[in-house]
């Protein structure tokens, strides 16, 4: 009974107005969520714009994403494990121009929006000053603000747990809320249509609390039912994909196992520690650990999130606090301890959810302070979250930077394949195929590894048609498909010692006449998604 009144969060009976210590609202209590959300979203957006999308181009997997909506280049290659939802999202933008900026653009000004929505659900389950710190600590984050601009699901995923946890507390606090079970269901939805497997791990803990609540007795029902609806609307083109294209379901899933490095028991807390450095994967994660104070936050999570969990357990928020915080474990669990690799956005859902129970921590605190200490507390306060900011700043810029240089050298190696005569249609293979064959408006085939979606042979005969090129860093050997191509060095990409391309004969300096007639994108070996 006492997990039943738990969940249905009446267990202490506290007015709505009131204090979560039991005393008349104060300012804090009363403020209103309206200009406190927008302004921490406004703020998350400006930094953004201002931080993160001047020149920062396309990365290896938002080129995959935006190829699949892009009229710049036939679509890449679209590995088992992926969902098209982030495809979906960019399309409005892509399909219409070629600009990354104003895609970034785009997707700063939704990212901003998205968060204000994934906290206004919480705006009549936690107080307001709560929301806002929460907030304000997810946005800070280096890894929110560098893929609030990207063309990548994790954030979106964030986004929808953030929303279907708060949609169901309030379903469970008030069973009139006519807002809450759609709210739910679409919550849901977004995460599974992002990503299905982090999808099933967000309702997972949301099944078992509505089999607890006290309601009447069919709506635990219509709460798993809206649960079940929503992963499968999100995740019924994923299934679909599965059957139409890889075979079946479990083939799709155990493809992807398999391209995820096989899933299993793995102990990767380490790994996703180091990842906060600035890698954004992490893959072997078998770097040493030379920016230790980037993980400070991350190592006293824990403490903060406990410490929020102990501050809600005796007022009328400790079911928000106690569902986003299984929530928000729920989802970084997989990651956690059953991906052998890291990559600090696999995370962000987990940070958005676990972002209120620190936040409850902190206000907590605040509130508990004696005025003689509160001098001090607001001191100490200031430096922690000055020192904080500067080492997101500086992780942030750097992993940006490191970008923007790969971006321009990838744009001078797209250019100088223009010019050796690797112009639409065309194909690039080899070291950075995707990210290459993009910017160059060519397809992007490789005769091995994941893609695997043409054979050397395959390849040698489309070099007699089309301009192909294939792209081999200075240590690797000569690929025996084109030992008879010609040869071309091309601009470094820096941490590389160089490239080189070999050309086909279908590729023809600019001035010289061509060897091949048909300019069509149809000539283009085809490949299964």
């Amino acid at each position: 009974m006492q997990n039943a009144r738990l969940i249905a969060g009446s267990a202490d009976g506290v007015p709505l107005g009131a204090r979560e210590d039991g005393h008349p609202p104060g300012a804090g209590a009363a403020a209103r969520p309206l200009p406190w959300l927008a302004a921490v979203a406004a703020a998350f957006t400006f930094a953004q714009l201002v931080l993160v999308v001047p020149g920062l181009g396309l990365g290896w997997d938002e080129t995959v994403y935006v190829s699949q909506v892009s009229p710049q280049a036939p679509a890449a290659f679209f590995s088992a494990p992926r969902a098209r939802g982030i495809s979906y999202l960019v399309a409005p933008v892509a399909a219409l121009t070629t600009s990354v900026e104003a895609l970034r653009v785009y997707l700063a000004l939704l990212s901003g929006c998205g968060l204000f929505l994934g906290l206004w659900v919480w705006r009549r389950l936690l107080p307001v000053p709560v929301l806002a710190i929460a907030g304000a600590l997810f946005a800070t984050l280096w890894v929110t603000m560098f893929y609030g601009p990207q063309a990548m699901p994790n954030l979106w995923v964030a986004y929808g747990a953030l929303a279907a946890v708060g949609c169901f507390l309030r379903g469970a606090r008030d069973p009139g809320d006519r807002w809450a079970l759609p709210g739910l269901g679409a919550g849901v939805a977004l995460a599974a249509v992002m990503r299905p497997s982090d999808a099933v791990w967000l309702v997972l803990p949301l099944a078992v609390a509505a089999l607890l609540m006290r309601p009447a007795r069919r709506r635990p029902l219509v709460v798993v039912t809206v649960l079940a609806g929503g992963l499968l609307l999100g995740g019924a083109q994923w299934v679909v994909e599965a059957y139409a294209h890889y075979g079946g379901l479990f083939t799709r899933l155990r493809r992807s196992s398999e391209i995820q490095g096989h899933l299993g028991w793995y102990f990767a807390v380490d790994d996703h520690v180091r990842a906060l450095g600035g890698r954004t994967l992490c893959r072997p994660c078998d770097v040493p650990w030379r920016y230790p104070l980037s993980a400070v936050w991350f190592l006293t999570l824990p403490l903060f999130v406990a410490g929020g969990v102990w501050a809600a357990a005796r007022t009328r928020h400790r079911t928000a606090v106690i569902l986003a915080t299984v929530s928000g474990l729920a989802l970084a669990a997989p990651y956690l301890f059953a991906v052998g690799y890291a990559a600090p956005r696999f995370l962000l859902p987990a940070y958005a959810l676990l972002a209120l129970p620190v936040a409850q921590c902190l206000v907590r605190v605040a509130r508990r302070t004696r005025p003689r200490g509160r001098r001090t507390a607001v001191v100490l306060v200031a430096v922690a979250v000055t020192a904080h900011l500067a080492v997101q700043y500086q992780v942030l810029d750097s992993v940006a930077d490191r970008v923007r240089r790969n971006s321009v050298a990838l744009g001078h190696i797209a250019a100088e394949l223009h010019a050796q005569g690797v112009r639409p249609p065309c194909v690039v293979s080899g070291e950075d195929a995707i990210r290459v064959a993009f910017r160059a408006g060519c397809a992007s085939r490789q005769p091995s590894g994941h893609d695997g979606s043409i054979t050397p042979q395959g390849l040698t005969a489309t070099g007699t048609r089309l301009p192909v090129a294939v792209l081999v860093s200075d240590e690797g050997g000569i690929p025996s498909h084109a030992r008879r191509w010609r040869v071309h060095r091309l601009p470094d990409l820096g941490h590389r010692t160089g490239l080189r391309a070999y050309l086909s004969s279908a590729a023809t300096p600019a001035g010289e006449k061509p060897m091949y007639g048909s300019r069509t994108v149809t000539a283009i070996p085809t490949h299964r998604p």
